[in-house]
Protein backbone atom coordinates (compact mmCIF):
# COMPACT_ATOMS: atom_id res chain seq x y z
CA UNK A 1 0.00 0.00 0.00
CA UNK A 2 1.56 3.58 -1.31
CA UNK A 3 1.19 7.10 0.69
CA UNK A 4 -1.83 8.15 -1.16
CA UNK A 5 -3.77 4.71 -0.31
CA UNK A 6 -3.12 4.88 3.27
CA UNK A 7 -4.28 8.49 3.51
CA UNK A 8 -7.56 7.42 1.57
CA UNK A 9 -8.03 4.74 4.44
CA UNK A 10 -7.21 7.21 7.38
CA UNK A 11 -9.89 9.56 5.39
CA UNK A 12 -12.47 6.50 5.01
CA UNK A 13 -11.66 5.15 8.58
CA UNK A 14 -12.30 8.60 9.75
CA UNK A 15 -15.66 8.97 7.73
CA UNK A 16 -16.44 5.30 9.04
CA UNK A 17 -16.20 6.87 12.49
CA UNK A 18 -18.03 9.71 11.50
CA UNK A 19 -20.83 7.97 10.84
CA UNK A 20 -20.63 5.51 13.78
CA UNK A 21 -21.22 8.55 16.13
CA UNK A 22 -23.65 9.90 14.11
CA UNK A 23 -25.90 7.06 13.86
CA UNK A 24 -25.69 6.14 17.46
CA UNK A 25 -26.58 10.01 18.57
CA UNK A 26 -29.42 9.91 15.56
CA UNK A 27 -31.01 7.04 17.07
CA UNK A 28 -31.16 8.20 20.53
CA UNK A 29 -32.58 11.36 19.70
CA UNK A 30 -34.70 9.86 17.96
CA UNK A 31 -36.31 7.49 20.78
CA UNK A 32 -36.30 10.29 23.19
CA UNK A 33 -38.11 12.81 21.16
CA UNK A 34 -40.57 10.50 19.52
CA UNK A 35 -41.42 9.31 23.44
CA UNK A 36 -41.37 12.45 25.24
CA UNK A 37 -42.90 14.90 22.45
CA UNK A 38 -43.59 12.55 19.32
CA UNK A 39 -41.17 14.61 17.23
CA UNK A 40 -38.66 12.93 14.96
CA UNK A 41 -34.94 14.38 14.75
CA UNK A 42 -35.27 16.08 11.59
CA UNK A 43 -38.54 17.67 13.28
CA UNK A 44 -36.97 19.46 15.78
CA UNK A 45 -34.13 20.22 13.49
CA UNK A 46 -36.15 22.20 12.05
CA UNK A 47 -38.13 23.55 14.52
CA UNK A 48 -34.70 24.53 16.31
CA UNK A 49 -33.47 26.22 12.89
CA UNK A 50 -36.60 28.47 12.72
CA UNK A 51 -35.97 29.22 16.16
CA UNK A 52 -32.44 30.82 15.86
CA UNK A 53 -33.77 32.86 13.10
CA UNK A 54 -33.99 36.76 13.35
CA UNK A 55 -37.84 37.51 13.00
CA UNK A 56 -38.16 33.57 13.79
CA UNK A 57 -38.31 33.00 9.87
CA UNK A 58 -36.89 31.17 7.06
CA UNK A 59 -37.10 30.59 3.35
CA UNK A 60 -38.00 27.16 2.58
CA UNK A 61 -34.60 26.63 0.61
CA UNK A 62 -32.91 27.75 3.79
CA UNK A 63 -34.99 25.47 5.76
CA UNK A 64 -33.98 22.60 3.29
CA UNK A 65 -30.49 23.03 3.92
CA UNK A 66 -30.54 23.45 7.05
CA UNK A 67 -32.42 20.33 7.69
CA UNK A 68 -30.30 18.58 4.64
CA UNK A 69 -33.34 17.67 3.09
CA UNK A 70 -34.25 17.83 -0.73
CA UNK A 71 -36.82 20.47 -1.49
CA UNK A 72 -39.91 17.89 -1.95
CA UNK A 73 -38.93 16.35 1.09
CA UNK A 74 -38.93 19.84 3.17
CA UNK A 75 -42.57 20.80 1.59
CA UNK A 76 -43.76 17.50 2.95
CA UNK A 77 -42.49 18.47 5.97
CA UNK A 78 -43.29 21.59 6.60
CA UNK A 79 -46.77 20.86 5.57
CA UNK A 80 -46.79 18.41 8.36
CA UNK A 81 -45.59 20.61 10.78
CA UNK A 82 -48.18 23.51 9.24
CA UNK A 83 -51.04 20.61 10.20
CA UNK A 84 -49.81 20.00 14.01
CA UNK A 85 -49.87 23.78 14.60
CA UNK A 86 -45.93 24.43 14.70
CA UNK A 87 -45.31 26.73 12.06
CA UNK A 88 -46.64 28.56 9.19
CA UNK A 89 -45.86 29.87 5.79
CA UNK A 90 -46.62 33.37 4.10
CA UNK A 91 -45.56 34.81 0.95
CA UNK A 92 -42.22 36.86 0.79
CA UNK A 93 -43.49 40.43 0.25
CA UNK A 94 -40.44 41.49 -1.67
CA UNK A 95 -40.17 38.31 -3.87
CA UNK A 96 -43.06 36.81 -4.75
CA UNK A 97 -41.59 33.67 -5.33
CA UNK A 98 -40.33 33.14 -2.27
CA UNK A 99 -42.28 31.49 1.04
CA UNK A 100 -41.49 32.24 4.72
CA UNK A 101 -41.52 29.49 7.17
CA UNK A 102 -41.78 30.70 11.02
CA UNK A 103 -42.65 28.98 14.33
CA UNK A 104 -46.33 29.46 15.51
CA UNK A 105 -46.11 30.08 19.46
CA UNK A 106 -47.02 26.51 19.40
CA UNK A 107 -44.30 25.32 17.85
CA UNK A 108 -42.22 27.55 20.23
CA UNK A 109 -43.39 26.05 23.06
CA UNK A 110 -43.02 22.30 21.72
CA UNK A 111 -39.49 23.34 20.96
CA UNK A 112 -39.25 24.35 24.26
CA UNK A 113 -40.28 21.54 25.82
CA UNK A 114 -38.07 19.05 23.53
CA UNK A 115 -35.09 21.14 23.74
CA UNK A 116 -34.09 19.47 27.07
CA UNK A 117 -34.99 16.22 26.43
CA UNK A 118 -32.63 16.41 23.23
CA UNK A 119 -30.25 17.78 25.22
CA UNK A 120 -29.90 15.03 27.43
CA UNK A 121 -29.86 12.54 25.21
CA UNK A 122 -26.91 14.01 23.30
CA UNK A 123 -25.36 14.49 26.69
CA UNK A 124 -26.14 10.58 27.42
CA UNK A 125 -25.42 9.26 23.98
CA UNK A 126 -22.08 11.35 23.95
CA UNK A 127 -20.94 9.90 27.62
CA UNK A 128 -21.85 6.61 26.19
CA UNK A 129 -19.57 6.95 23.16
CA UNK A 130 -16.82 8.22 25.13
CA UNK A 131 -16.60 4.10 26.18
CA UNK A 132 -15.97 3.04 23.18
CA UNK A 133 -12.14 2.98 22.36
CA UNK A 134 -12.98 3.95 18.45
CA UNK A 135 -15.65 6.53 19.18
CA UNK A 136 -13.59 8.56 22.46
CA UNK A 137 -11.51 10.12 19.81
CA UNK A 138 -13.82 12.16 18.05
CA UNK A 139 -15.88 13.05 21.26
CA UNK A 140 -13.04 14.16 22.63
CA UNK A 141 -12.93 16.78 19.86
CA UNK A 142 -16.19 17.86 19.81
CA UNK A 143 -16.06 18.92 22.93
CA UNK A 144 -13.04 20.93 22.54
CA UNK A 145 -14.92 22.46 19.61
CA UNK A 146 -14.79 26.81 20.16
CA UNK A 147 -17.94 27.89 21.11
CA UNK A 148 -18.50 29.85 18.00
CA UNK A 149 -17.67 26.81 15.74
CA UNK A 150 -20.33 25.10 17.36
CA UNK A 151 -23.17 27.49 16.77
CA UNK A 152 -22.15 28.20 13.34
CA UNK A 153 -25.02 26.74 11.39
CA UNK A 154 -23.73 24.37 8.59
CA UNK A 155 -23.32 24.46 4.79
CA UNK A 156 -25.13 22.16 3.91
Amino acid sequence: MGIHDDAAEIRACGWRTLAALHGLIDAALEKALQAEHQLSVVEYTVLEALSRQDGWHMRMQQLARAAALSSSATTRLVTRLEDRGLLSRYLCMDDRRGIYTELTPQGRQLLAAARPVHEAALEATLAKATEIPELAPLVRALGELEPAARAAPTAV
